[in-house]
Order: C-alpha cells, then sequence, then structure tokens
C-alpha cells in the first residue's frame, strides 16, 4: 500500500511531466489528422503529435504502467495506476497504446512466458512495436474451442503450421499472432494444444476480410499454409495451450470490461454522449427522456462497477468477474445504442442518401456493436461463467 504522501507527490510529478511533455494535438479535445488510438500496428501511419506522444509516454514506462520496469513498464502498483488514468482523463488525453499486445498477450506472456520469451517480446509490445491477431475461432470451433483442428507440426526448431481462423479481428492490419494449435492430434481435445507467436510477414499467411452488416470489415478469416513459427515461441509450454489459451482469455474479457491493468487503459474520458447528442430530439418524447434517464442511471452504475473492480483486482491479475463487467457493459452499450437510434426516428435508419453524417453513424454504429455480446466471449459463455465461477451455481 503507496501512503497518501507518495500519492498526492506521484500526483504533482505526474501533471508536471504531462504539462510538459503531452503534445496539443492528443489532448483536450483536439481531433487527431490520422489514427485515434496507436495500438502498435507497423501498417498504421500516426499524425505526428500521435507518434510522439507513444514515444513519450513508452520512454516513461507509462504505454504498460503495470509492467516491470526491465521490461519496458513503469512499474507502478494498485494506487498509483488509477492516479495516472485519472490525471490523463483530467486532460482528456489520448490513449497513448492500447491493443491485443499490450492487453491480451503481453499480460500473458508476462505471467506465463519463460526469462527468454519475456526479453524477446515484452520490450517491443510496450514501445508498440507491431500490432497483434488473435487466432482462435475456427469454421467449426468457435465456442466449442477445444474441438479446433489447427495443426503445428515440429520440424527441427520450428513448428509448421496448417489450418484457418475467424473472426481474427484486424489481421489485415496486424503484424503478428498468437494462435491456439493442436500440436499432438492423438491427445484428448482439451489436451495437446499450444499456444503460439506467429510473424505474419511470411507467405504461409493469408487474409481476407469478411463482410459484416454494418458493412465495415474488422474480421477476418486468416489462413496458415505451412506457415512457420519458432518452437522457442510455445508459450505456457507445449500442449499446455488450453490453460494458457484460458488465462489470455481473462485478460481479453476485462479489457473489453474497461478493467485490465496489465495494459493501457487511459485515454479519453468515457462519459456518456448519449444526453448532449439527444437533446434536441426529445423536447416532445417523455417516454424517452425516461428511458434516457434510465440508461444514464444504469450507465452510471456500470461505470462505479468497473472503478470498483479495477480497485479490487491486483495488477496483471484479471479474475472472473470480468466476465460480468464485460457483459453488462456490452449489454449497456447496445441498450444505449438502441435508446439513440428511436430517438431519431426515421432519421436513425439512413444507409446513404439525404440524412446528416451523425445520423449515418448512429445507423452504422447501432449495427457494428450487435457484435459486442459475440466479440471476446459470446454473451451465452459469458452468463456461464459468471453462474459457475462467480455465482458458484452448480452444473
Amino acid at each position: 500500500m503507496t501512503d497518501s504522501n507518495a500519492v498526492a507527490e506521484f500526483r504533482r510529478e505526474l501533471r508536471d511531466w504531462l504539462a510538459e511533455n503531452c503534445p496539443p494535438g492528443v489532448r483536450d479535445g483536439a481531433e487527431p489528422t490520422v489514427e485515434t488510438t496507436p495500438w502498435g500496428s507497423s501498417k498504421i501511419p500516426l499524425d505526428s503529435d500521435s507518434r510522439l506522444w507513444l514515444e513519450r509516454m513508452a520512454q516513461r514506462g507509462f504505454t504498460v504502467p503495470t509492467w516491470p520496469v526491465k521490461y519496458g513498464g513503469a512499474g507502478l502498483d494498485r494506487d498509483l495506476y488509477p492516479v495516472l488514468i485519472e490525471e490523463l482523463k483530467r486532460i482528456n488525453a489520448r490513449t497513448p497504446l492500447t491493443g491485443r499486445g499490450v492487453n491480451y498477450i503481453g499480460p500473458t506472456i508476462l505471467e506465463l512466458g519463460t526469462d527468454e520469451q519475456k526479453a524477446k517480446w515484452l520490450p517491443g509490445i510496450a514501445r508498440g512495436e507491431g500490432g497483434w491477431a488473435m487466432g482462435y475461432s475456427e469454421p467449426g470451433a468457435g465456442s466449442d474451442l477445444a474441438s479446433l483442428s489447427c495443426r503445428a507440426e515440429l520440424n527441427g526448431d520450428h513448428y509448421v503450421i496448417n489450418g484457418r481462423k475467424v473472426w481474427t479481428s484486424d489481421a489485415m492490419d496486424c503484424d503478428y499472432i498468437f494462435i491456439l494449435a493442436r500440436t499432438d492430434p492423438d491427445a484428448p481435445k482439451h489436451k495437446g494444444i499450444s499456444l503460439i507467436l506467429v510473424d505474419m510477414h511470411q507467405p504461409g499467411v493469408q487474409v481476407s476480410p469478411i463482410r459484416l452488416l454494418s458493412g465495415a470489415s474488422p474480421f477476418n478469416e486468416t489462413v496458415f499454409e505451412n506457415a512457420i513459427a519458432p518452437a522457442a515461441d510455445v508459450i505456457g509450454g507445449i500442449n499446455n495451450g488450453w490453460t494458457a489459451g484460458k488465462r489470455l482469455l481473462q485478460f481479453e474479457r476485462s479489457t473489453h470490461a474497461g478493467i485490465n491493468t496489465s495494459g493501457s487503459q487511459g485515454g479519453r474520458t468515457q462519459d456518456s454522449e448519449l444526453p448532449r447528442q439527444l437533446a434536441p430530439y426529445l423536447s416532445n418524447q417523455p417516454a424517452l427522456r425516461r428511458a434516457l434517464t434510465a440508461h444514464e442511471m444504469a450507465f452510471a452504475a456500470q461505470r462505479l462497477t468497473q472503478k470498483r473492480v479495477i480497485e479490487e483486482t491486483a495488477a496483471n491479475a484479471p479474475g472472473f468477474a470480468s466476465s460480468a463487467v464485460k457483459l453488462s457493459n456490452a449489454l449497456i452499450t447496445q441498450a444505449g445504442d438502441e435508446l439513440r437510434i428511436a430517438t431519431l426516428g426515421t432519421n436513425g435508419i439512413g444507409w446513404s442518401g439525404d440524412f446528416q453524417p451523425e445520423e449515418l453513424t448512429a445507423t452504422r454504429t447501432w449495427l457494428k456493436q450487435k457484435s459486442l455480446t459475440i466479440a471476446g466471449g459470446t454473451m451465452e459463455v459469458q452468463k456461464n461463467i459468471i453462474a459457475k465461477r462467480v455465482l458458484g451455481l452448480p452444473d
């Protein structure tokens, strides 16, 4: 426990540092000219202020605040981490680094990797040197992930990988991918699986976008045809991928819930925008005003729950409560989208033509965020985890 004087001193030093080092283009409502949130992809350009901000935060260890200093972090304890987040939000500073590198695979390597793996991968992740994709689901293995058929066969000091993955978010912009692959086809389905790191810059990895209802294509199908990965890049031990992969999922779900203290959870304020956005439409709609009030109460309760879980969670150790916060966050977000569309009426169902830009955005956002109860673990899977692991109900 850090004493109150140390916390106050850290806050003072941090405010001075932010005032001197946070560029104007990434704070106080400034709009980026290229990319909003740097997440490490070498394929996505950053505007000059975003690049400078990322470099300065990485030098200070604030891209991965709770990681050890030797791996690129700042070594902040649980009492100082919230102070960093509060001060970033105070000046409305853009998130310095986020994504599957710092929030998913990085914490997993930190917890389960060997010393050699930590030294090889973590400093680069902390500096944002490469974006990461997640290769779990397959055409025949979604919620029943242990039925996966992607194979990795050992050949000398490397694995040869063949198979396909689906719903690999942002794979078209990624440099690396962590996959679950079957390394012992003769073992029971929950055994013989390994978590392997793969470089996507090779001919054996092919990415194809999957068009969604909203018109966007953040999801992809990724095919491996004799792709190569060093045997030294198996995380958590050979044939122990089911255990390692489940641990990574806890980091993923806590990130979706906004409670993962292993990576960056800073950034622009997450206060609800609905009251401001819907105010012009609500003058003669008392039922919708009541619905908006109820939604804002639920939103506030959700944010308080997030804060409580962050304070209760030791750094780098998210637990099963992340499923509850992840699911409630998704449902409240979707409810807000429904409320927005209902308030806009016919203006909220436009796809093109004579509609305002914010109305077209509302339609696409409403459709896109239907995926929130699928991505990062389906609603049904989360309810199952909550029932068994949080509430302790019998099978």
